[in-house]
């Protein structure tokens, strides 16, 4: 089971970060993780993510340069870390998990086969 944290109201050009934590059995370790949003009345968008061990990590282009993704397999936790953040940045976040053991990033949410509920993010302009 995964849960995110963190959302929020942010002013525009401020940061802010998402923590996605795994509970019960399940261990973040054996998965490829992603961050995933959907503002409304538009389609679920990939964010971010990185592979089950953590030697790659894709980004969509509205996110490079401002969001990262990060893993403690120790604390069983995935953040991603937003900066820069922009009104259309407003959505709600949700953090996913991939039990294919692949080399590269899945940008597809159909590949994904646990999710959280999501975090709302709300920026300010």
């Amino acid at each position: 089971q995964l849960k995110e944290s963190g959302g929020g109201l942010v002013q525009a050009g401020g940061s802010l970060r998402l923590s996605c934590t795994a509970s019960g059995r399940a261990f973040i370790s054996d998965y490829g993780m992603a961050w995933f949003r959907q503002a409304p009345g538009k389609e679920r968008e990939f964010v971010g993510g990185i592979n089950w061990e953590s030697r790659d990590t894709e980004y969509a282009e509205f996110a490079k340069g401002r969001f990262t993704v990060s893993r403690d397999n120790i604390e069983n936790t995935v953040w991603l870390f937003m900066n820069s953040l922009k009104s259309e940045d407003t959505a709600v976040y949700s953090c996913a998990a991939d039990l294919g053991r692949r080399k590269y990033v899945n940008t597809s949410p159909a590949n994904y086969d646990s999710w959280g509920q999501g975090t709302q993010v709300i920026v300010s302009s």
